[in-house]
């Protein structure tokens, strides 16, 4: 694979991506108020019912449902602006609509990496897929597509947000599902394993189906961005293969557009939109035809 990466003036190495996220603004929270989870509030509730639901049952019929059956035709602008009317509950910090945490995302990745424009149009996407609990749409609830994703049908590692509630899932009393390696064989890499059903999942399906051509490593970090508890704490590392690890540096350097644009500085949506209608134009034929 080429890496995308030295096609930019930006230097790649892990440390010198997390120094660079820290000089982008002064307004900028420090890293350690970020992702605080505590017990007894609105975040811990969703966790609790993420956690206890997220069942291997349950992925394969939300997969079967929602990916084996599109029902709307937008484009991507279209569900963009739809997400100003939904609230992440799994977010501990921020309150903003999704759509302008869209922007957020797509801009602090044009200041950190101003030549890799697919990187851009990554930021913008990665959220979209919480189209899912958009009310009048799908209306899926959001414990089925917010939150952190991790591995159904092995053992839940400690290292997930909020591990406990994890004990009152059906699947941790199933021999079948709570051993290490579970339904899987070691090291048999990501793409082999399956999820909580999740917007990312849901997200890197329907850009496949496009036909776009946003890199592979832009289409991982859709993928696999809310997987804080391995590409943070290295857990599930034995279900990892070569690739997954070599894709790691790309979901550090996503981490840092991602989590870290979440500051109160305002932006002016309507100003920011055109770049990456200009951008979607470019890396998403058809886009007009897209089905969700």
């Amino acid at each position: 694979m080429v890496d995308v990466l030295k096609q930019s003036s930006i230097v790649s190495t892990e440390t010198d991506v997390s120094r660079n996220s820290l000089e982008v603004s002064d307004k900028q929270k420090q890293n350690d108020q970020y992702r605080v989870y505590t017990e007894g509030n609105s975040v811990a509730a969703f966790y609790y019912e993420n956690h206890i639901k997220q069942t291997y049952e349950t992925v394969q019929k939300k997969k079967k449902e929602i990916l084996g059956k599109p029902k709307y035709k937008y484009s991507i602008m279209e569900c963009a602006r739809k997400l100003n009317e939904v609230i992440d509950e799994s977010d501990p910090d921020t309150n903003k609509s999704q759509i302008y945490h869209l922007i957020q995302t797509g801009e602090r990745a044009r200041q950190l990496y101003p030549d890799l424009k697919w990187m851009h149009l990554v930021g913008f996407l990665h959220d979209l897929g919480k189209i899912l609990s958009h009310k009048d749409l799908f209306g899926e609830p959001q414990w089925c597509v917010v939150g952190d994703t991790f591995p159904v049908g092995c053992k839940f590692d400690e290292q997930n947000v909020h591990s406990k509630y994890f004990d009152e899932n059906p699947d941790s009393s199933n021999p079948k599902y709570n051993t290490k390696l579970g339904v899987y064989t070691e090291h048999c890499g990501f793409d082999n394993v399956e999820f909580s059903w999740s917007h990312d999942e849901y997200m890197y399906q329907v850009l496949k189906r496009t036909g776009c051509t946003i890199p592979e490593c832009g289409l991982y970090m859709i993928r696999y961005h809310s997987f804080y508890a391995w590409h943070t704490k290295q857990a599930y590392d034995h279900l990892a293969n070569e690739y997954d690890k070599d894709m790691l540096k790309y979901l550090h350097m996503f981490q840092i557009c991602d989590l870290y644009s979440k500051v109160e500085e305002e932006i002016d949506i309507e100003k920011a939109l055109p770049y990456y209608e200009n951008l979607i134009k470019e890396f998403i034929p058809n886009d007009n035809e897209i089905m969700w």
